[in-house]
């Protein structure tokens, strides 16, 4: 009996060892972003192979799949703010016209219809949830790629959403850093406002 609380204990130190590193990278990209400093997509990719080994093994399977396109979308948001159109020069910050949000909203909603229903027999958990969370950040995960302004409107719904995904399945600190991600997200949107307004 003690030897298996023992090797529990070891496996949720071992865990949440793993989840806080993620977060605390998770983080680091966020800030680096928030300064558009290209650097962020490196601490996104690494954070990202960590989040991907996390939900899978807690069962999220929209979540494990939002992992593999957050790591492709972290060399495309590499690239893209290394160059445009093959020239050395940043890529400046940029709104999206309404037909566009629209066309997201519509997208986000179609998707997570049908995946949450796909997912119903399944033994995962808040399937609509997880659908939605994840269509959501694919959207928004692009924007931030393309230096979109408004991508930091999406993310305040989509992590709000989130942190009640995570403390369901008792990753508490991915439920934290989704909490900091609310207020930091208030300095992102007003530092990329600046900026885009410098160049009005």
């Amino acid at each position: 009996m003690n030897e298996a609380l023992t090797t529990a204990f070891t496996q949720l130190q071992q865990s949440s060892l793993l989840e806080l590193t993620a977060v605390i990278l998770a983080v680091i990209y966020l800030v680096l972003a928030v300064k558009q400093n290209i650097a962020c997509w490196y601490a996104a990719f690494i954070s990202t192979a960590i989040f991907l080994h996390i939900f899978w093994q807690a069962n999220l399977y929209m979540e494990s799949g939002l992992q593999v396109f957050y790591l492709g979308m972290a060399v495309y948001g590499w690239f893209q703010w290394r160059t445009v159109q093959g020239k050395e020069s940043p890529l400046p910050v940029s709104t999206w016209p309404p037909r566009y949000h629209l066309a997201a909203f519509t997208f986000i909603g179609i998707a997570t219809f049908i995946s949450g229903t796909l997912l119903a027999d399944t033994d995962q958990r808040l399937g609509y949830v997880d659908s939605f969370t994840t269509w959501g950040a694919i959207v928004t995960t692009f924007m931030v790629a393309r230096k979109i302004l408004e991508n930091w409107i999406y993310w305040l719904v989509i992590d709000s959403v989130s942190i009640y995904l995570y403390l369901d399945r008792a990753l508490y600190f991915t439920a934290i850093l989704f909490m900091a991600y609310l207020v930091i997200i208030f300095f992102g949107f007003r530092a990329w406002w600046l900026d885009y307004r410098s160049f009005r």
